[in-house]
């Protein structure tokens, strides 16, 4: 697929789902104009990128997220140690037809969530670092990728049933604007045992050694009438070539990868499920 063609394409399958967008400066509603760019009825215009993904920032952003780090971070997904976690999600949005992703890096996620959905669904991710949304409109043309920043938002009020926030920050003022009158957020953190063969060579017999999602947890339930938790915990063997690319995409190891000689063969996921109704 040429250059061209990717940002046609992205800019129909934008159009075909233009009511999900409002301008982030103005809010009024947008549409596609010349397969190029996105415009609002107040002249705000925001370009469609040659790869197909669409930058709707209204301001300079810098990301201490690198394009090695979303590499990374694809060939650990890829490899399947989340498998469990994302059929868990499916299962809970399995009736969604638009899913937002937040913080959804390079799209590896949410593409292998919406991979199993069939008909008119869409999913949609958002980024404020554009070197993963770049990576996502390159690997999954078939969802919207939009770089961008929830606090100023380029969606249109309740335009999604489910919104995805995984193992990353949240804006739950904005999800709860953004949420269908029966839509949810899924929301998944770290919970004690998440990655702690990891934890315990580079933080041993420190205070960082144990962790705790409590305040997390909490703050969840406090922005939502109706919540449910679920863990979701398992080992899985880590191959030795995915070492390197899981301490460049796991943030403890971006300080210690140097320092320490680390030595895996299996990973532990152990993470909570929240599902939040307004």
């Amino acid at each position: 697929m040429g250059a061209l063609s990717k940002r046609a394409a992205g800019a129909a399958l934008m159009d075909k789902n233009i009511t999900l967008f409002a301008c982030p400066i103005c809010q009024e509603s947008m549409g596609v104009f010349e397969q190029g760019r996105l415009v609002c009825s107040s002249n705000h215009s925001f370009d469609i990128a040659k790869q197909g993904y669409v930058n709707m920032l209204t301001h300079s952003a810098v990301s201490k997220y690198s394009k090695d780090l979303f590499e990374s971070r694809k060939a650990v997904i890829d490899s399947g140690i989340y498998d469990l976690v994302e059929d868990k999600i499916g299962e809970l949005i399995a009736n969604a037809e638009t899913v937002l992703d937040t913080g959804c890096g390079e799209g590896s996620h949410l593409a292998r969530i919406m991979g199993d959905k069939r008909g008119n669904c869409i999913g949609v991710g958002i980024d404020i670092a554009k070197e993963g949304i770049l990576a996502a409109s390159r690997h999954y043309p078939e969802q919207i990728w939009c770089v961008g920043d929830l606090v100023k938002s380029p969606f249109a009020k309740s335009s999604f049933d489910a919104i995805l926030n995984i193992l990353s920050p949240a804006n739950y003022e904005e999800f709860k604007r953004l949420l269908t009158q029966n839509g949810c957020v899924v929301k998944v953190v770290p919970q004690s045992g998440y990655l702690h063969e990891l934890r315990a060579q580079l933080y041993a017999d420190s205070t960082k050694e144990s962790y705790s999602n409590e305040q997390i947890v909490a703050r969840f339930k406090e922005s939502f009438a109706d919540v449910s938790v679920e863990r979701i915990t398992y080992t899985v063997p880590l191959a030795t070539e995915l070492l390197p690319a899981l301490l460049e995409m796991t943030p403890m190891g971006w300080h210690k990868k140097e320092e320490v000689n680390i030595q895996l063969n299996e990973i532990t996921i152990d993470v909570d499920v929240l599902v939040g109704r307004i």
